[in-house]
């Protein structure tokens, strides 16, 4: 069997960092573990610290500053030494197993140059976005609208992009993109593809991987005998408008990059303009939410 290294970036996981670098320690394919740390200011690294004593496949490589989730991946994939590398969320928990099957899964399948687990939910359910459809613009409206409930009737029209509550498959299958809280890709592909892409902070840049693994002839499949437990959120919770604001401007350079052909002039200045109109929304709201109510006497 192959060896993998192990990506992961932090920022501020808390005790669930030394959660996901315990639950991969007995993988027998585990080569080395990369914690890339984007200049955390908690002590999530401290756990770590004590469990690299005693193993010396564990690295942590730290930025002096917060560099985002694709440039830290990025430096950690260039610090590897394997033929297959994982990025692994630090608030992931990998079932016993999951590296391994996924591994005999890729050497047995050529031309695929990235697979994906089964995320699941804290309370054993599978996660949305573990595996999905590409969020063209037209399907993002779609499933803003609620117009989902549409989809029997004209299912290439109104499909949602997760995937998560169509029946799952027994079998690993084909997918247009998996989630970035885990992904195994090979070296070779990467090689071919690109790292990520530094200019997303967070969030889309796992889509836009996917993308550009597609458009280089690699397949892109979901693995479902491998599981994941993905307790999201952990290191955005309390900084839900920042992370929202990177998310949507992470939507815009998505569009513009990969969609500007098929909405051109009005039609992608009215895409854009729902997305800005989206995240001015979620600011209100979250503002509103943390604004103090007067006790009227």
């Amino acid at each position: 069997m192959p060896d993998a290294a192990i990506i992961i970036v932090n920022y501020n996981a808390g005790n669930k960092l030394a959660c996901a670098v315990a639950s991969v320690l007995e993988c027998r394919a585990l080569r080395e573990v990369l914690v890339v740390d984007n200049a955390s200011k908690d002590d999530s690294l401290k756990a770590v610290l004590e469990i690299a004593r005693d193993d010396a496949r564990i690295s942590i490589l730290r930025n002096d500053q917060n560099e985002g989730f694709a440039a830290a991946c990025n430096r950690g994939m260039k610090a590897a030494g394997s033929d297959y590398l994982m990025i692994l969320n630090p608030d992931c928990v990998v079932e016993a197993g999951a590296i391994e099957t996924l591994l005999q899964f890729m050497e047995q399948a050529p031309g695929v140059g990235m697979a994906g687990p089964l995320l699941l939910n804290p309370d054993g359910t599978e996660q949305a976005g573990c595996r999905r459809t590409v969020p063209t613009p037209w399907r993002s409206f779609v499933r803003v609208f609620n117009l989902s409930f549409l989809k029997d009737r004209y299912p290439r029209l109104f499909s949602d992009f997760t995937l998560n509550n169509d029946p799952l498959p027994v079998k690993p299958v084909e997918m247009e993109a998996i989630s970035g809280a885990c992904m195994l890709v090979k070296r070779e592909a990467v090689e071919d593809v690109g790292p990520m892409d530094d200019k997303y902070f967070m969030h889309c840049e796992d889509l836009d991987w996917c993308m550009r693994f597609r458009q280089r002839g690699f397949s892109i499949m979901f693995v479902p005998a491998a599981r994941v437990v993905h307790y999201q959120g952990t290191c955005s919770k309390d900084r839900k408008l920042f992370v929202e604001w990177h998310k949507h401007k992470g939507m815009i350079r998505f569009y513009r990059k990969f969609f500007r052909h098929q909405y051109p002039g009005v039609l992608r200045w009215l895409v854009e303009a729902g997305v800005w109109l989206r995240f001015a929304a979620l600011a209100v709201g979250h503002v509103l939410k943390r604004k103090p109510h007067r006790i009227s006497r």
